[in-house]
C-alpha cells in the first residue's frame, strides 16, 4: 500500500463515518426513540428499571430507560453493521479491487511479501453458518483458477480479512474458515495491510476525530422530552411515584 492510498483510507473513513453512521443515528433513530410503538415494552420490568436508573418512576425516568439501551447500544450497533458492507467499499475506494469474483481486494502482504487474495468481514461475529460455505466456495474458485493458469497462489495467501476485533474474539464460524484458510483480525489484518503495526489503531483514531464533532446531548435531551410526554398522555397517573 502506497502512502497516498493508506492516507486516503483514513479520509475514507472519516467520511463514512459522518456521513452514514452519525447522520443515521442523530436522523433516523433518535426519531424513532421518540416514539412509544417503536418499543415492545415489558411493562413487569419498566418501573423497576426507571427505578434502577433513577431512583424513582416518573415519565422522564420511563422514557430514559427506554432510550438510553437503544440509543448508546442497540440502534449504533445495528446501524453499523447494517452498513459494514457498504463501509469497507467506501473505505477503500475502488484502491486494491479484485476482478476475481467473491475476492474484495488483492494486496501484497507486507509480512510475507506474498499477494493476497481477501474477503473483506466487518467484525468477529457478523457471519453465520450459510456464510462459512459461501467463503470457502469464493476460495475454491480461486484455486481452480490458479490451477487452470499455472499461477503461484498457496491456500495461505487466500484470506478473510476482519476489520476489527481480535483472533481470540473470532465466532465458531471464523474458527471453522481458518481451518483451511487464514482469517486475519485486526491489527493484525491492518498491519499486513499496510506495513504499519499501529495503522488499526490510526484508523479507529481517525473515527474518533469525528466523534469529537458531535454534541447530541440536545437532540438526546429532546427525545426523551418527547417520549416522557407520551407516556404520561398513555400510562394512568398511578404508574408514576
Amino acid at each position: 500500500m502506497t502512502e497516498n492510498q493508506r492516507i486516503q483510507i483514513l479520509r475514507n473513513s472519516k467520511t463514512f463515518f459522518r456521513n452514514e453512521i452519525v447522520n443515521s443515528h442523530l436522523e433516523g433513530a433518535t426519531k424513532r426513540a421518540g416514539s412509544l410503538k417503536s418499543y415492545n415494552l415489558n411493562p413487569f420490568l419498566l418501573a423497576y428499571l426507571a427505578n434502577f436508573l433513577e431512583g424513582k418512576s416518573s415519565p422522564e425516568s420511563f422514557a430514559k430507560a427506554l432510550i438510553y439501551p437503544r440509543l448508546l447500544g442497540t440502534s449504533i450497533n445495528t446501524t453499523f453493521g447494517n452498513k459494514a458492507q457498504k463501509m469497507i467499499s467506501e473505505l477503500f475506494d475502488g484502491m486494491m479491487g479484485s476482478v476475481v469474483q467473491g475476492i474484495d481486494i488483492e494486496f501484497v502482504d507486507t509480512i510475507d511479501g506474498r499477494k493476497k487474495y481477501c474477503q473483506l468481514k466487518a467484525g468477529p461475529n457478523t457471519i453465520n453458518k450459510d456464510d462459512v460455505k459461501t467463503v470457502i466456495d469464493h476460495f475454491n474458485t480461486v484455486k481452480n483458477l490458479a490451477r487452470t493458469n499455472n499461477l503461484d497462489i498457496r491456500l495461505t495467501d487466500m484470506v478473510v480479512g476482519v476489520i476489527y476485533g481480535q483472533s481470540s474474539e473470532l465466532s465458531t464460524h471464523y474458527r471453522n474458515i481458518n481451518k483451511e484458510f487464514p482469517v486475519i483480525a485486526g491489527k493484525e489484518f491492518w498491519h499486513r495491510l499496510t506495513g504499519q503495526e499501529n495503522f488499526y489503531f490510526e484508523l479507529t483514531n481517525a473515527i474518533g476525530e469525528v466523534a469529537l464533532e458531535i454534541d447530541g446531548t440536545h437532540i438526546l435531551q429532546e427525545t426523551i422530552s418527547t417520549l416522557a410526554e407520551e407516556i404520561r398522555e398513555t400510562f394512568p397517573p398511578n404508574a408514576f411515584s
